[in-house]
């Protein structure tokens, strides 16, 4: 089932919100732990400590997602 973000804000008014791991996670299709493992390999999306909790920005998980794209769309 497709999921749309819920960083598309209508507008641009109100402010975007944080991600969390389990929403990134589940936007990716894959489990936590993984992020968990990449941030501490530091391969995966930025992520930012906000006191002791972990959030993303979700324009920088999408621009991670379109940098890893390792084919050629051209051929």
């Amino acid at each position: 089932m497709p999921r749309t973000p819920r960083h598309e804000v209508a507008g641009g008014a109100s402010p975007i919100p944080l991600a969390t791991p389990e929403e990134v996670a589940a936007y990716l299709g894959v489990p936590v732990k993984t992020l968990y493992q990449w941030r501490h390999r530091r391969i995966g999306p930025t992520v930012h400590k906000v006191g002791r909790h972990l959030r993303y920005r979700w324009r920088e998980v999408d621009a991670w997602l379109d940098a890893q794209t390792s084919y050629d769309l051209t051929v």
